[in-house]
C-alpha cells in the first residue's frame, strides 16, 4: 500500500473512490459488487483475470485470483492506492445471515485502510428486494447519454420499475457512462458483467463486448456470445427479447441516436401489449433513430426526455393505482 496515495484518498468522498474487483467465480463477483456499492465507492468494473484491461485510474483493487504478472502489470498501470488480497468465499444470498457477516468482515478492512469507521455501520445486505412491476427498457446511440441523463434526472428511483439500458457507446469509456448517468440524481448505474436480477433502483447497462438475454424471473443473464450485426449492443434484438419475456409489463423508449437499431422487430412484437415511446426527433442530437420507431407506426407517445419521465411516472402511478383497487 502507498501511504501518501492512502492519505490523499481518505480526502475523498466516498461516490469519488473507486474500486476494481478480479474474481473467479460469478458469485463472488455478485457478493463484491453489492458491498462495494454499499459503501458508496464507485465500482469501475468486476471482472475475472482472463477479462481484465488497461485502466487508467482505480483507487482500490480487491483481488480473489491468481496474482501474477498480468494482475500485477494491470494493477501498476492503474496508480492505484491500495491492493486487497486473500478472500474467503462469500456465503449465498439465500443465507442471509452469514452473507451479512461476510460483507462487515469486507467493510472492517476497506475501513481501516481508508480510516472510515463509518463504513462498519453502513448498511449490509437485505434480503428483501424491492418489488417491480414494470421493465423499462432504453435504447440510445448518437446524442444519447445527455438525453438519458435527463430523463434519469426527472425519474425517481422509488418508483416500482427497474431500468435496462442498450447503448452505442465507445468501449473505451463504458467505465465512464455509469457516473456519467447518475451525477446530481439517486439511481445506481452499472454495466452488467455478470448474470444478475433486474431490481428497482438500478439501471443496468448492456455490455458491448457480450450478449445478454433477459427471462422471465427477472434475472438479466450475461452470455459468452457476442452481439450479431453491425451494432453493439444490439438494441433491436434486447428489445424483441424483453418484449417476448415480458410483455405488458415493458416500456420501451428510444432516445436520440443514428441509424434504425430498434425498429427491426417491431412487426412481430406489436401484439405484446407493451409500450413503444420515442424522443421527439426535433429535440434529439442525432433524429434518425427515434425517427424510425416513430415511422414504423407503432409509437404510442413522443417527447422529450423529461417528458418521457413524468409521462413513464404517471402512467406507472396510474396502473398500480388501478391495480391496488382490483
Amino acid at each position: 500500500m502507498d501511504d501518501a496515495r492512502l492519505d490523499l484518498l481518505r480526502d475523498k468522498d466516498s461516490s469519488d473512490i473507486t474500486v476494481l474487483v478480479i474474481a473467479e467465480s460469478q458469485h463472488q463477483r455478485l457478493a463484491f459488487s453489492e458491498t462495494v456499492r454499499s459503501c458508496g465507492f464507485t465500482l469501475i468494473d468486476c471482472v475475472s483475470r482472463a477479462q481484465l484491461r488497461h485502466y487508467s485510474q482505480v483507487d482500490i483493487w480487491l483481488v480473489d485470483s491468481v496474482y501474477d504478472d498480468h494482475v500485477e502489470n494491470a494493477i501498476a498501470g492503474s496508480g492505484s492506492s491500495a491492493v486487497l488480497v486473500g478472500f474467503s468465499q462469500a456465503p449465498y444470498l439465500n443465507e442471509a445471515q452469514h452473507y451479512a457477516k461476510w460483507q462487515r468482515k469486507l467493510k472492517r478492512k476497506l475501513a481501516q485502510i481508508l480510516a472510515m469507521p463509518s463504513l462498519i455501520e453502513s448498511p449490509v445486505y437485505n434480503s428483501s428486494i424491492k418489488p417491480w412491476r414494470y421493465v423499462v427498457f432504453l435504447g440510445a446511440s448518437m446524442g444519447g447519454p445527455s438525453a438519458v441523463k435527463a430523463f434519469l434526472d426527472h425519474l425517481s428511483p422509488t418508483l416500482p420499475i427497474c431500468l435496462l439500458l442498450a447503448h452505442h457507446f465507445n468501449s473505451n469509456m463504458m467505465e465512464t457512462l455509469p457516473r456519467i448517468l447518475t451525477r446530481h440524481n439517486d439511481w445506481q448505474c452499472q454495466v452488467i458483467s455478470i448474470t444478475q436480477q433486474l431490481k428497482s433502483g438500478y439501471c443496468l447497462i448492456a455490455p458491448i463486448e457480450q450478449q445478454i438475454v433477459c427471462d422471465s424471473e427477472g434475472r438479466v443473464i450475461l452470455s459468452e456470445q457476442p452481439w450479431s450485426g453491425e451494432y453493439k449492443p444490439a438494441i433491436g434484438q434486447l428489445l424483441k427479447n424483453a418484449s417476448d419475456v415480458y410483455g405488458s409489463e415493458l416500456v420501451s423508449i428510444v432516445f436520440s441516436g443514428m441509424g434504425c437499431d430498434g425498429s427491426q422487430y417491431l412487426d412481430t412484437i406489436q401484439d405484446n401489449d407493451s409500450q413503444l415511446w420515442a424522443q421527439d426527433p426535433s429535440l434529439s442530437t442525432c433524429s434518425s433513430q427515434p425517427q424510425a420507431i416513430i415511422d414504423s407506426g407503432y409509437c404510442q407517445f413522443i417527447g422529450s426526455p423529461e417528458a418521457l419521465a413524468q409521462k413513464l411516472t404517471d402512467y406507472v402511478n396510474g396502473t398500480t393505482s388501478v391495480l391496488s383497487e382490483t
